[in-house]
């Protein structure tokens, strides 16, 4: 179908527009906020004004991780249940154990546009997101610092589980609450956003994989500040 006026190409013109919208959107997530956004996932800085400043105490201070995993007796206990019953390998301890490690990764590749590191922990569609945005902040002539101070914790949120030809789908939710340094500089080294002082990130990371199939792997699906 032709979408020009005359022509003027406006279907390149929409084109442009949605791909802008999606590399803002992108940055919003990954390095647009006071600290860091990763995820939207990518994940993997907040905008300014979204995070809380810590005390900087907080820095030297050694962090325990703390993990909440829904009781068996509630709704989203109950689908993790169903996650081990078609994955023995599968708990959420070890789940969340792994999604800490994947934070971490993600939110250090994008910063230092390590693709290889995003195209191994990602979905096809969310490493395309990344990738764009550190394709744009290249040619901005923009760096990215960001460094994570201390993983407060990481809470189950939400499960989904959707039939499939091929297997089960599995998504879960993960709340993520770190505490991190993250600055743009531009070319000059000029900070553009962000600040050099630790701030508290609540961060929404999706997981999924498919159950069943072999070699599948929890991969990065989508992220949002929460």
């Amino acid at each position: 179908m032709d979408f020009s006026f005359g022509h003027f190409p406006v279907d390149l013109i929409l084109f442009a527009l949605v791909a802008a919208f999606l590399v803002l959107r992108l940055r919003s997530v990954l390095g647009r906020r006071v600290g860091i956004q990763p995820l939207p996932m990518p994940v993997p800085a907040k905008a300014a004004g979204m995070g809380k400043s810590v005390d900087a105490k907080a820095e030297a201070a050694e962090q325990n991780v703390d993990f909440n995993i829904p009781a068996p007796g509630t709704r989203v206990g109950q689908l993790l249940l169903q996650v081990r019953e078609k994955d023995a390998s599968f708990t959420p301890q070890q789940f969340l154990t792994g999604a800490q490690t994947v934070f971490a990764q993600v939110v250090k590749a994008y910063a230092e546009g390590d693709l290889v590191t995003l195209k191994a922990r990602l979905t096809p569609a969310v490493y395309e997101s990344f990738e764009a945005a550190i394709t744009a902040r290249n040619a901005a002539g923009e760096t990215q610092r960001t460094d994570i101070k201390a993983i407060r914790s990481l809470s189950i949120e939400d499960v989904h589980l959707t039939p499939l030809a091929v297997g089960v789908g599995a998504t879960i939710e993960v709340r993520i609450v770190s505490d991190q340094i993250s600055l743009v500089l531009n070319a000059e080294n000029q900070p553009v956003t962000g600040m050099d002082a630790v701030t508290e990130f609540s961060d929404l990371w999706i997981f999924e994989r498919l159950l069943g199939a072999s070699g599948s792997i929890w991969r990065l699906a989508s992220a949002r500040s929460a």
